[in-house]
């Protein structure tokens, strides 16, 4: 009996220390300052679901099911970001803003596997949009229980990096 129960908790260690590994660290390109500008214009992007389900067997045999469904906005997680940080969102680039404003591009850069689950890497580039060079961007990496959690996690950590 002993044995058995050595076995089971074996059984449920080890995935669970495996799915313990950490993200990656995130990665801050910078080619010139931030603080330089005060206007930033967001590529609108579209809004994300994902869900996750599961099954449960109750005492007396009954079969119990949920779902958890989540949305996101990358480019309403990266407004909520640089509004802290004190600039201001503009609807549309304007000409006579130009040299104050930055226009900022989300996009996924890439997947993996990580113990349970996978993490989703996302990039925030921003560019100059008077001369369209790239002034900075940000990658990171997340990990939540849904895709939707994965790429909050990912844009929160690109952000708080890129403003260390």
């Amino acid at each position: 009996m002993a044995r058995a129960i050595k076995i089971l908790i074996l059984a449920f260690a080890v995935p669970m220390l495996y799915a313990c590994g950490t993200l990656k660290d995130p990665v801050v390109v910078k080619n010139s300052s931030i603080s330089d500008y005060k206007y930033v214009y967001i590529t609108p992007t579209k809004e994300l679901s994902s869900s996750t389900s599961g099954a449960y067997m109750g005492q007396n045999g009954v079969m119990y099911g949920s779902t958890e469904s989540k949305s996101v906005n990358p480019s309403d997680v990266i407004a909520g970001a640089l509004i802290k940080k004190g600039f201001i969102i503009i609807p549309e680039l304007s000409p006579e803003l130009q040299n104050k404003t930055l226009i900022a591009n989300y996009g996924e850069s890439g997947r993996r596997k990580k113990g349970l689950g996978d993490t989703i890497e996302v990039t925030i580039q921003f560019i100059s949009a008077k001369s369209y060079e790239t002034v900075c961007s940000c990658t990171a990496e997340g990990q939540g229980s849904t895709e939707a959690d994965d790429i909050r996690i990912a844009i929160n950590r690109a952000m708080s990096a890129l403003f260390k």
